[in-house]
Parts: structure tokens; C-alpha cells; sequence
């Protein structure tokens, strides 16, 4: 009992030292640069409280059933070498969980709503719910596909770069022959299909498979699946606003009236006091339900494909009880203390009196105005991902595989300052009006030229991190700046120009763990030489 206690004092005190940062960063904006009121101060304590225990429960759930029972199935299909049943289990995986994902339904959702409000779509709720469906169904399907392909390389031990590259080469193609409104939600799309769930049951399958074929290095070999889960959707939602656009028509005499209020418009906190058990229970219910799928689908495969016993069951129970009870808590945590101020500050912040300042003259703003936007965006990027649950749990299994070469804060670290500068130089680009299509390819190039001279055995892994750094806390937090940034600069569309933050932040931190790597294997090579 006092060997349990120990542990979860320890896991307690991590995650305070995770989420420290975001605190910090939002305690100094909203006391030192906004001045504003804060309400509902006894909603945020409890809110930051439930999303510290929420953080314990869900590490401490991962260590327990997840990653065993990820790993344990790659090795059972790899003894049985049934490669049918491992594709299968593989696609089921990616279509079964993307479908549900939170933040795929939200980001699905505010798509169509906008764009019923701009006239792309009929200003109807069916031709609305068709469109949100539609983006879900293409993403779910090439995330399946995507998984699939990645286990295919792994058995075939195909080098992930050439796949990855000729990936973006597609994306490139394909993004000159999109409509303008699909191509930031597009490119947000592969930002948002790899939950808090999935990353680290996938990231177990990859790394599992690996270990269990010879020939094979689980650092070389594991990591990448959750690189083409976040590519080919790009492909896919590109392809889907092509091919589905110029089929939709509107019949609504009034379209393009706001009838919508954007995300990053304030929300009202609720009463802790009055509703905290109901909110908690259809929380657990909606985390219940999310995770569900997944659950069903390995008792499915490891009772009917493997046809093995689960070693350690009542490990598998108590972990998956723990990822539950977690991330359900940490999700009310979110919602009752994190998105209700994140959203508000967002919205304080693109204020274009706020930005004029003492001048008042809002109509002559100019890029250099918005430096407060972009130190938030930065600050607000790097806080996020340190205390995003998918990054630690690819983070953990890193330095496990890796001997402690890699550590967990060193790559931590390096994500998180990848994903700062992405969404702040995403910022930038809302502010200027400049395509989000130069960036991203821009961004491409440079990823290319990294991979030709950062080491072989960190590629994989660079490439997955610009997967899990857009999840369950970053998502939100970030569509909030992005919407709200186009809603208030005049010019912008919110359509066209709102969406592509979220892209921001996968793209460049592959750039800044390359370049983590690259700066290492520099300072070896200077001590071995004794210069």
C-alpha cells in the first residue's frame, strides 16, 4: 500500500510540473498584459485540480494496461504470422477510433457551420451534418488505410522517408487542384485524427511489431505510423473537397448570415457547485463512449484472431479503469477551467481595440501590432504540448526503446518548441493574408532536406511528433486563436484563413526534433574528437 501511495505522490507531482507551464502562462497574460476581471475564480481551481489528478490517473493507466496490451498483440500476430489478421486489426484500429475522435467531430463541425455561413454549403442542418459526416468519413478511412500502410512497412522494413516524402509530393499535387475553402481544414485535418487513446495504443503496436521481427529495430522500424495517420488525411480531405464541392448547392435566400457563434467567443463557465456530479457523469459517459470502440475491438481480436489468453487480465482491467477514469476527468478539468479562460483570452486578445492600444486607430493596424497575439500564440504552444498527454506517452516509450538515449523532457522539449514557433508563425500568416499552402510547402522542403542528413534512427520518431502534438489540450486552445485572429482582422475569411494553425503546429515540430537530433549527434561527434 505505501509502495502504491509513493507512486502516485510521485505521478502527482509530474503532472503539476507538467501543467505548471500553462498555468504560468495564462496567470501572467491574464494578471500582467489583459488586466481583465477573471470570474468563476473557485470554477478554475477545481477545474486545474481535476486536470492534475486527471493527468496521474491517465499516465499511471497507460504504464498499467495499454501499452502492454498493445505490445503483447503485435508479438501474438507476429509468432502466428497471420498478416491478414494484423492489416485487419490494423485498419479497424484507425477507422474505429478516428470516427469518435473528440476533436475530428469538433473541428468537422465548425467546418460546416462556416461554411454554410459562406455559401460553400446549402445553409440547411442536413446539408451541414452531410458535410460534417463526410470530412469525418474521409479522415476515419485514411486513417485506417494509414495504419495499415505503416504495418506494411514494418514487415517489409521499407524506409519511412521515401513513403513520407512521396507523400508530401502528393499533397503538393493534389493542393493545386483544391478548392481554396478546403485546404486549411484539410491540412488541420492531419492534425487532429491522433487522440490521447489512439497515440499510444498505436505507437505500442508499431513499436511491439518491430521488436517481434527479426531484422527489425524497434527505434528504426516502431515509430511512423502516426506519421501517415496524420498525412493521408491531408491527401483524403483534399480529395474530398474536390471531388464533393461543386455538388453542393444552396437554396437559402439568406445564406451567409452569421447564425453561428465561433469558438473563440467566450464561454460561460459552469456552476461547480450545482451541477459538478452531472457533469461529471456525462463526461465519463462521453469518455466511456469514445473509448469504447477500441476496447471492443481488442477483446474482439484477441478472443477470435489471436485466440490467446490476456496475461495479467485484472492489469488490463485496472488500466483501461484508470485511462478512463483519467482522461474524464481531465476533460472536465478542461472544460470547466482551461477552454472557458483560453477561449476568452483568445478573444480579448485578437480585440482590435486591445491591439490599437492607446492610439484607437483600428482600421490602421499593421503585422507589428499584433506582437501580443504572437507571444501568446508562442507561450501558449509550448505550455500546451509539454502538458499533452499523447506527446508524454510517445515520449515515455522512446526513451524505453531507446535506452535512456532519448530522453523523455529532451524530446518533450524539442516538440514543444517546434509547436510554439509553428503556431506563432501561423499567426503571423493570418495576421498578413499570405497563403497557408507557401508555408506548409515551404515547411515540406525543408523537413526533406533535414532527413537526407539528421540520424537514421530519430527519423521515425521526428515524423510521429508532429502527430501527437495536436490533441486533447493544443486542439481547442489553438482553433480558438486561429478562428478568432480571421473573425477580427478585416479581409480575412474565417473559411479560408481561420483553419491552418492546427497544421502549424504538426509540421514544425518534425523540423525541431531533426534539428534536436541533428545539434546531438554535432556535440558527440566534437567530444569525440576532443575538440
Amino acid at each position: 500500500m505505501k509502495k502504491v501511495l509513493r507512486t502516485f505522490t510521485a505521478a502527482t507531482l509530474d503532472s503539476l510540473r507538467d501543467l505548471a507551464p500553462v498555468f504560468l502562462v495564462i496567470a501572467f497574460f491574464q494578471l500582467l498584459i489583459l488586466q481583465q476581471p477573471l470570474d468563476g475564480l473557485f470554477n478554475l481551481t477545481i477545474g486545474l485540480v481535476l486536470v492534475v489528478l486527471g493527468l496521474t490517473f491517465f499516465v499511471f493507466g497507460l504504464e498499467t494496461g495499454l501499452f502492454p496490451i498493445g505490445g503483447g498483440m503485435a508479438h501474438a500476430f507476429a509468432r502466428k504470422g497471420s498478416v491478414t489478421g494484423l492489416l485487419s486489426f490494423a485498419f479497424a484500429l484507425g477507422l474505429g477510433t478516428t470516427i469518435a475522435e473528440p476533436a475530428l467531430i469538433a473541428v468537422a463541425e465548425e467546418a460546416s457551420e462556416i461554411a454554410a455561413d459562406a455559401c460553400i454549403i446549402s445553409n440547411t442542418e442536413e446539408a451541414m451534418e452531410s458535410y460534417a459526416l463526410g470530412l469525418r468519413l474521409s479522415v476515419a478511412i485514411s486513417v485506417g488505410l494509414a495504419i495499415m500502410l505503416g504495418v506494411v512497412r514494418i514487415i517489409r522494413g521499407w524506409p519511412i522517408q521515401y513513403l513520407i516524402m512521396g507523400g508530401y509530393i502528393l499533397v503538393v499535387i493534389v493542393t493545386a487542384f483544391a478548392p481554396e475553402t478546403i485546404i486549411g481544414i484539410a491540412y488541420d485535418s492531419g492534425g487532429v485524427t491522433t487522440s490521447t487513446i489512439t497515440v499510444p495504443l498505436v505507437a505500442a503496436l508499431g513499436v511491439g511489431l518491430a521488436s517481434s521481427i527479426k531484422g527489425r529495430n524497434p527505434m528504426l522500424d516502431g515509430f511512423g505510423l502516426i506519421a501517415f495517420a496524420s498525412l493521408l488525411p491531408i491527401i483524403f480531405v483534399l480529395l474530398y473537397g474536390i471531388g464533393g464541392e461543386a455538388g453542393w448547392l444552396w437554396d437559402d435566400p439568406e445564406c451567409g448570415t452569421q447564425r453561428v457563434k465561433l469558438v473563440s467567443q467566450a464561454v460561460q463557465q459552469s456552476d461547480v457547485t450545482s451541477g459538478f456530479l452531472k457533469e461529471f457523469v456525462i463526461t465519463f459517459g462521453q469518455t466511456i463512449r469514445d473509448v469504447l470502440p477500441i476496447i471492443v475491438l481488442i477483446i474482439f481480436f484477441q478472443v477470435f484472431v489471436i485466440r490467446e489468453k490476456v496475461n495479467h487480465p485484472e492489469r488490463l482491467v485496472a488500466g483501461f479503469g484508470f485511462v478512463l477514469l483519467g482522461l474524464a476527468l481531465f476533460l472536465l478539468g478542461l472544460e470547466m477551467a482551461l477552454f472557458p479562460i483560453g477561449k476568452m483570452m483568445a478573444a480579448q486578445l485578437t480585440d482590435p481595440e486591445f491591439i490599437a492600444g492607446s492610439s484607437g486607430l483600428v482600421e490602421a493596424l499593421t503585422w507589428e501590432d499584433y506582437y501580443w497575439v504572437y507571444l501568446f500564440a508562442f507561450m501558449i504552444g509550448f505550455s500546451t504540448t509539454i502538458a499533452e498527454p499523447s506527446l508524454l506517452a510517445v515520449a515515455i516509450k522512446a526513451e524505453e526503446i531507446s535506452g535512456g538515449t532519448i530522453s523523455i523532457w529532451g524530446l518533450r522539449i524539442a516538440v514543444a518548441i517546434g509547436v510554439a514557433v509553428g503556431i506563432s508563425l501561423g499567426a503571423y500568416r493570418i495576421v498578413t493574408g499570405i497563403p497557408l499552402e507557401y508555408f506548409i510547402i515551404s515547411g515540406y522542403i525543408v523537413v526533406v532536406i533535414q532527413t537526407w542528413f539528421a540520424p537514421r534512427l530519430i527519423v521515425p520518431l521526428a515524423y510521429d511528433s508532429g502527430g501527437v502534438t495536436t490533441s486533447t489540450v493544443t486542439v481547442p486552445l489553438v482553433a480558438a486563436l486561429g478562428l478568432g485572429l480571421a473573425d477580427t482582422i478585416p479581409g480575412r475569411s474565417v473559411l479560408i484563413d481561420g483553419f491552418g494553425l492546427i497544421a502549424f503546429a504538426s509540421l514544425f515540430p518534425i523540423i525541431s526534433v531533426m534539428a534536436y537530433a541533428q545539434l546531438s549527434e554535432f556535440r558527440c561527434r566534437r567530444k569525440s574528437t576532443g575538440e
